[in-house]
């Protein structure tokens, strides 16, 4: 039997066991940034024609700039970092154990479960391939250059890295069997476009395009993706305000009783005596927020974003 896919995110879920409509709801369950970047006009042919290279060039020159991707990385778009972690599992012809250290995001073990059959480890470090989730979700965890070392594939997973980006290990790219991941939905709030980004040495990555085949990216996300990464004064402006927030939202935790156990500037984890209970009621005031199903007494709140979403979350939590 398949193993549960555990996320954030699944409103219709929590509508039908708590009520209310789609439009009640406070979705606290994710790490996207609830500001979004401003996407600004997209033309029409972007909506209407197949992607061009053109399109395709500038959003990756933007993404070399942004990352510093060292000269000698080769970079990939895709509809998302979940379609790359799915392929993943092709760019090693070892089939072997994968070490995973958890708890943590779960579709790299569900990649490598499904292609393979996978034997996934978390005390096994001396397995041929090693993903780490940096920062790691949910606690936050940071990984030290040192578990990047000579394997067949070391996979860095650095969806939520934006936030800090001089703790990227974006410059061992070039390295043999080393990939590093960037999600464009979390920083920059922009989830649904569906957009993120193999970082890794050409070899590494070799037959990856053609597994994603071809106008992979679609044209608003070219051109919405490419002005985005181009904008280091909202880049710069939104790391300091995600900072103020996280703190703040660590402040109304204490008052309610729940000490920090880590997470990122876009989501924090805490703990509480019953995590179940503390959903339910947070859900009871429809906001959603998130539980694990390897903890009982963990719950992860994203940032709320307006004013209106700081003042409900106050009361909830009182």
């Amino acid at each position: 039997m398949a193993r549960k896919r555990d996320h954030g995110g699944g409103l219709d879920g929590a509508m039908a066991r708590w009520g209310g409509q789609r439009a009640d709801w406070l979705d606290l369950s994710t790490g996207i940034n609830p500001v979004p970047y401003p996407v600004g006009a997209v033309k029409a042919p972007d909506w209407t024609a197949l992607p061009d290279q053109a399109a395709l060039t500038h959003l990756l020159s933007a993404a070399r700039r942004f990352w510093d991707v060292p000269e000698g990385a080769q970079v990939v778009a895709a509809p998302g970092t979940s379609a790359l972690i799915a392929r993943m599992p092709w760019l090693t012809h070892q089939p072997g154990a994968v070490y995973i250290p958890g708890p943590t995001y779960n579709e790299h073990a569900a990649a490598f479960r499904g292609a393979w059959g996978a034997c996934i480890t978390e005390i096994d470090d001396t397995a041929p391939v090693h993903i780490y989730v940096h920062p790691n979700n949910p606690d936050g965890r940071l990984w030290p250059d040192r578990v990047i070392a000579d394997r067949p594939l070391t996979i860095i997973d650095e969806s939520f890295c934006d936030i800090a980006p001089g703790c990227s290990h974006v410059g061992h790219a070039v390295r043999p069997g080393v990939v590093v991941l960037k999600s464009f939905g979390k920083f920059w709030g922009l989830a649904g476009l569906r957009l993120g980004f193999a970082i890794a040495a050409p070899q590494t990555l070799a037959g990856l395009e053609d597994q994603l085949g071809p106008w992979a990216v679609s044209g608003p996300a070219l051109t919405i993706g490419a002005r985005a990464l181009a904008d280091r004064v909202w880049a710069d402006a939104t790391r300091m305000r995600l900072t103020d927030d996280a703190a703040r939202l660590d402040r109304l935790a204490a008052q309610a009783g729940l000490p920090l156990v880590g997470g990122t500037s876009l989501f924090r984890l805490y703990e509480t005596a019953n995590a179940a209970a503390c959903q339910g009621q947070l859900g009871q005031a429809r906001i959603l927020s998130r539980i694990f199903p390897y903890s009982d007494r963990w719950i992860r709140l994203g940032l709320p974003g307006t004013a209106d979403d700081w003042d409900r979350l106050e009361e909830a939590l009182t």
